[in-house]
């Protein structure tokens, strides 16, 4: 994972979801799906937290949060903005992999917004569902994102010709991997899922499928387009957006996806 960190100490992961509309359309979307589902309050665990945009919406709502991610440059910034806050938040440095830290059903809401895109084994993949499974209370919420696999490559390629070749898409088609070793490699270590898979995923552990959507879905793609909307254009936007996130053409499409399930 020493690539995987080394990226994200070198990018400002703080700004993903608010520097413009296009990107703040995942975040608006997942936590209005979020607030459908979840508990009014409880302990919810961010175990992959980045520089914590979930993890100070929840706290901000009183939930009792504890926020872990593989990059200290995220677990400082976190830090660093919990002095501006009127409550307790535990944030550490953690692998997603290994949640020893804590025991048998602790958490009402476990939330794995992004460690799944940078486990390219799938050994770890269900080590980690397993220790997210592990630590959730009987009953409670699991919510997964990930990056599909059918979204990527004219992503890709359309920012880039050099990546505009069947060798790229065909590494994405078959397998879902690519490597930091890969001429191909336009980020990191980095797995990318189907739909399909990651529903057989959440049935070969028990799990209850309580939602299945696009968070963004074409957005990135009409970034221009939407960046330019007016505020209320935005919000015809967003709310058609969410009006159709869980068709299956549209979850195949979008950028990121996320399932929330029951144990």
């Amino acid at each position: 994972m020493n690539y995987v960190v080394e990226s994200y100490e070198n990018y400002k992961e703080e700004d993903r979801l608010t520097t413009n509309k296009s990107r703040q359309v995942e975040f608006i979307t997942t936590v209005r799906a979020f607030n459908e589902v979840f508990p009014a309050s409880g302990k919810l665990l961010d175990c992959g937290a980045g520089t914590g945009i979930y993890s100070f919406y929840y706290g901000d709502m009183g939930y009792e949060v504890t926020a872990l991610d593989i990059t200290p440059r995220h677990i400082n910034i976190i830090n660093q903005e919990l002095k501006n806050k009127g409550y307790h938040m535990d944030a550490l440095v953690n692998d997603a992999t290994d949640l020893s830290l804590f025991d048998d059903e602790t958490f009402d809401v476990v939330l794995c917004m992004g460690p799944l895109y940078h486990l390219t084994d799938r050994v770890l993949r269900e080590k980690c569902l397993a220790e997210c499974i592990r630590v959730l209370k009987k009953g409670g919420l699991l919510a997964v994102s990930y990056i599909s696999r059918f979204y990527m490559f004219p992503h890709i390629a359309s920012s880039d010709k050099k990546y505009l070749n069947m060798s790229f898409g065909k590494k994405l088609i078959d397998t879902g991997v690519i490597n930091h070793e890969d001429p191909d490699c336009f980020w990191t270590d980095s797995y990318y899922y189907s739909p399909d898979e990651i529903e057989n995923d959440f049935n070969k552990f028990n799990i209850k499928i309580v939602d299945h959507l696009a968070a963004d879905g074409i957005s990135p793609l009409l970034r221009d387009k939407v960046n330019s909307m007016n505020d209320e254009e935005y919000k015809i936007w967003c709310d058609y957006h969410y009006a159709v996130c869980r068709e299956k053409s549209i979850l195949g499409a979008s950028n990121h996806g996320l399932i929330i399930g029951r144990k």
